[in-house]
C-alpha cells in the first residue's frame, strides 16, 4: 500500500477523466428521442393472484 501513498495523484487524474468523460456522454442523450422512439412495455403478468386462492389461513368469521 505504499505505492498508493505515492501515486494517489494518478488515481485521482484517472477517476476524473472517468467522471467528465461519463458527463460527456450523458450530455449527448437526446432525452426527447428516446421517450419518442421508446418500445412497448409487454403486459404485467402478475403471478402473486395464484397464490392468493391457496391461503392457508383460517377465515374469519364476522
Amino acid at each position: 500500500m505504499h505505492w498508493l501513498a505515492d501515486y494517489w495523484w494518478i488515481i485521482l487524474i484517472v477517476l476524473a477523466g472517468m467522471l467528465i468523460s461519463g458527463v460527456k456522454e450523458l450530455r449527448r442523450v437526446d432525452v426527447k428521442r428516446y421517450l419518442k422512439d421508446k418500445p412497448e412495455l409487454p403486459p404485467h403478468r402478475d403471478n402473486n393472484a395464484k397464490w392468493d386462492d391457496d391461503d392457508d389461513w383460517p377465515k374469519k368469521k364476522p
